[in-house]
């Protein structure tokens, strides 16, 4: 039978794909972990793995020995290599029907570095305290892959969609995580042997998200939400109504928004603003006329400059402002943030600036109501060292009022779905340890926290095939205003839900209660918080037994008289107070647990606490606030003293 012209045509393009097809399954292919410029763990067995069409052999050839297997029925193939001693750089050659020859690899230690935000934040974002760590970032044998930012609730990831490894050096150095940088010097620097850093970490993410979903069971309400979330529809009808909830806000707000609809923009320099009301900044608005307000405030301030300034280029540092900006200097536009979180620092081209009055325009988008400029941040216009402080009075007008934009579902934070996707195709990459900083997120409830962080922590361990793998984490810092009141704090109960992991084997905690920012979720300090995992690495992993990593932890107490008497772990060399002070932020209940705060001293490196008022004291706590500004239980080594409580009767 002959064929109509159009007929053969189709099945020649069927053909084709077909073989096509054939051809590239038979193809050895390999994960994106396994490339070339990788670090591979030393002193284990090594495992290499892949797909290529099924029954086929596979040789891998590295240090002049060839290893071989074949691929199983469905293409999959993997083998293990010897454990090997640190070294590099070497090449691996990777034969089948067709070869792969992966370069520049090295053996020694990969850490893999999870959690959320305050893990990814990269260098740029910290650059103002590093600058001199930044212009000297020049490590070949650090390496560092950082693993897509997705979500999957329905199948565990056998690969990640892209991704490669990077030499540190000062053409990435301001996009590495900083966490991760700074420990991973401190570990190379220390050890002497080649590190390699799997960042695999997303902002805002809870603890439930990282966690896969045969261990969810346990908790029944996480595991029907992943159940709900494999529905594709239901996923793509919330993102569909939150981006038309959004889109419609935003369109009804730059609408109504006065400053654009006078004869001129009220970014223009020329714009009359002598009817315009004053305000201190920087200032949240709560307890000022703008408190509650949702919309659109323009603020303006103008500023005098020499003549130095006139023309050049400079810096425009306007702290962090809640909730989305844009900034206009002299009427051009200079930036612009979409949230509340990230730094403002602005460039201003050259010529925009001029000799005598400068307007500096802030077109702050408010979206429930709690705008402002944070306190306790730089704003500032700097020319190189000469800086402009631009605290104090600023005009401002309000250019639309809105109502509160509807909270976004986040879909990508739901159980499961980052365990699947970023966590899942790590699995068979052998690993020295994992450095982890997360919490922030399930702050608001942190009663179940205890038991779904150590149900993470051993559901990493047992998919990674390594019971005992190293997991060490950071504690929760100090964050918030500071009060003069005795709290009963979230934050509190969730790093003691974080103290409690320490009960599983191979875990270290980094105390970080000294190290935060009350006005910042995200402190810019990442290089002593990574000093202080690498410090628990070294002891815990890597055998300095001599060494002191921790700070204080609360271990038992007595009571005698009218007194308790605390006593610790990780004193090394002794308890201080630091700075020479009386110790504070310890409070005192009795019989009625109604805590008062008490006086507290240093003797035989026990700490004694008291209350004259207190004649049956019941029980104590340290360091027991949102931000226990000032608490200064320390040991000689710098390391501060854990937050505790000695009764769980405080839940009550």
């Amino acid at each position: 039978m002959k064929l109509p012209s159009r007929s053969k045509t189709l099945l020649l393009i069927f053909l084709l794909t077909l073989i096509a097809s054939a051809r590239s399954f038979a193809d050895i292919t390999l994960p994106k972990l396994i490339s070339s410029g990788m670090v591979l763990q030393r002193d284990s067995p090594i495992k290499i793995w892949g797909w290529a069409y099924p029954s086929e052999t596979i040789q891998v050839i590295f240090l002049e020995e060839t290893h071989q297997t074949i691929a199983d029925k469905n293409g999959n193939w993997s083998l293990k290599l010897k454990p090997l001693p640190f070294g590099g750089p070497f090449n691996m050659l990777l034969k089948g029907q067709n070869e792969i020859v992966l370069e520049d690899i090295l053996i020694g230690d990969v850490w893999l570095a999870s959690g959320q935000s305050n893990m990814e934040i990269n260098m740029q974002r910290v650059s103002p305290l590093y600058e001199e760590d930044i212009k000297s970032a020049d490590f070949p044998f650090i390496r560092y892959f950082e693993v897509p930012k997705r979500y999957d609730f329905k199948t565990e990831n056998v690969d990640l969609p892209s991704g490669k490894w990077q030499t540190i050096n000062q053409s990435n150095i301001l996009s590495i995580s900083a966490i991760s940088f700074f420990f991973a010097r401190a570990i190379h620097e220390k050890q002497g042997v080649p590190i390699g850093i799997i960042n695999s970490a997303l902002g805002g993410s809870p603890v439930e998200a990282w966690i896969s979903e045969e261990s969810i069971k346990q908790f029944p309400d996480y595991y029907d939400e992943v159940q709900r979330f494999k529905n594709d529809d239901l996923i793509e009808e919330i993102e569909r109504k939150d981006a038309a909830i959004a889109s419609d806000w935003y369109r009804r707000l730059n609408q109504n928004d006065k400053g654009y609809q006078d004869r001129l923009p009220w970014y223009a320099p020329e714009t009359d603003s002598d009817q315009w009301k004053e305000i201190e900044n920087p200032s949240l608005w709560k307890g000022s006329e703008l408190e509650g307000v949702n919309g659109v405030v323009w603020f303006r301030r103008d500023v005098e400059l020499p003549a130095n300034w006139s023309g050049k280029a400079a810096k425009l540092n306007l702290g962090t402002l809640v909730d989305a900006d844009s900034v206009f200097v002299n009427g051009k536009f200079v930036g612009s943030t979409g949230y509340q979180y990230p730094p403002r620092r602005y460039s201003v081209p050259e010529g925009v600036l001029k000799t005598g009055q400068n307007t500096i325009v802030v077109r702050l988008i408010s979206n429930i109501g709690e705008g402002g400029f944070v306190p306790d941040k730089p704003y500032e216009l700097v020319l190189e060292s000469e800086k402009i402080p631009l605290e104090g009075k600023w005009k401002f007008q309000v250019g639309s009022v809105m109502e509160a934009l509807p909270p976004q579902t986040f879909i990508r934070w739901k159980p499961v779905g980052l365990f699947n996707a970023m966590i899942a195709p790590l699995k068979h990459f052998t690993k020295k340890g994992v450095i982890w900083y997360q919490g922030e997120s399930n702050a608001d409830r942190p009663e179940d926290y205890a038991k779904l962080f150590q149900t993470m922590i051993n559901d990493w361990r047992n998919n990674f095939g390594q019971g005992d793998l190293p997991f060490l984490y950071v504690q929760l810092p100090n964050f918030m205003k500071a009060t003069a009141n005795i709290e009963n704090s979230n934050w509190a109960k969730l790093r003691e839900a974080q103290l409690q992991a320490l009960a599983l084997p191979n875990t270290g905690m980094a105390v970080a209660i000294d190290l935060g920012e009350w006005n910042d979720i995200h402190p810019l300090n990442k290089k002593d918080v990574a000093e202080r995992l690498a410090l628990l690495a070294r002891f815990n992993v890597y055998g300095e037994s001599d060494l002191t990593a921790s700070g204080p932890m609360y271990k038992s107490h007595v009571i005698e008289n009218n007194k308790v008497i605390l006593s610790f772990e990780h004193i090394g060399e002794g308890l201080v107070a630091k700075n020479g002070k009386s110790l504070k932020h310890f409070a005192i209940a009795g019989d009625d647990m109604e805590f008062l705060w008490a006086e507290a001293k240093i003797e035989r490196n026990q700490v004694v606490v008291w209350h004259e008022n207190i004649t049956n004291p019941k029980a104590v706590k340290y360091a027991w606030s949102d931000n226990p500004e000032g608490a200064n239980l320390f040991n000689k080594s710098g390391l501060p003293a854990s937050p505790f409580r000695t009764s769980e009767e405080l839940f009550h």
